[in-house]
Formats: C-alpha cells, structure tokens, sequence
C-alpha cells in the first residue's frame, strides 16, 4: 500500500508540473530526479489521515507553496489550495512541520527557484 501511494504521489507531482519551474536551468538532470524522489518519499511518510477526518469519511485536496533555503530548512509556506475541510486544511500546516527540513537540494539548483507547489490528496480508499 505504501509503495502503490508513493507511485500515485509521483505521478501526481509529475502530472502537475510540481518542478516545471525547474525546466530552464541546467539542473543535472539525475540529481533533480533523486531530490525528487526524496522529497516525494518524505511527504508519503510523514502525511496522515487525521482520525476525525476519516471518521467523517471527509475526502480533500490541498496545494501548498513551500519556499525553502539551500539547506531544504523551510523558510516560509501558504497554503494556496484549500481542502475545503478545515481539518485537513489544519493537517496541511502540521504536515508542512513534520516535513521540514525537506532534503537539501541539487547544488547545481538556483536559489532564485527554491519554491514548490505541493499538491497533497485525503482520499479514502
């Protein structure tokens, strides 16, 4: 189950065009996917379903803007895309602590561009 919600995690962030910003720069393009996969794993391990939420049978999906600092310490976040339920909208600021630091990214990655869109989903399945 973990593994089959990592695959969907990757490919939502792919989908999405979580990294497009990154698409100018000459960004090694091995080092970009392993950052990548780090960070993807992190947020898989560290998101949960709160319990009242799931009771409720209550489903959402949120995007979040991280901005973060050469270290992957996050220095600010917003969240850009609401739920719609305040307590997985209040999941998202606590996921956003227990993510940070996020892994430290590629070098050769400007620091004009260290800031994603997260996109997180709460679907009972």
């Amino acid at each position: 189950m973990v593994m089959s919600r990592l695959m969907k995690v990757i490919g939502l962030l792919l989908s999405l065009g979580l990294f497009s910003a990154f698409g100018t720069l000459e960004v090694n393009a091995n080092e970009l996917k392993d950052w990548q996969v780090k960070l993807v794993k992190l947020v898989a391990k560290k998101q949960v379903y709160p319990r009242a939420a799931m009771e409720d049978e209550l489903e959402g999906k949120a995007k979040v803007k991280i901005a973060f600092d050469r270290s992957g310490s996050i220095t600010s976040h917003e969240l850009v895309q609401s739920t719609g339920h305040d307590i997985l909208d209040a999941e998202v600021e606590n996921l956003v602590g227990r993510i940070n630091p996020l892994p430290a990214p590629p070098s050769s990655l400007g620091d004009d561009k260290l800031v994603i869109v997260l996109p997180l989903t709460w679907a009972i399945q």
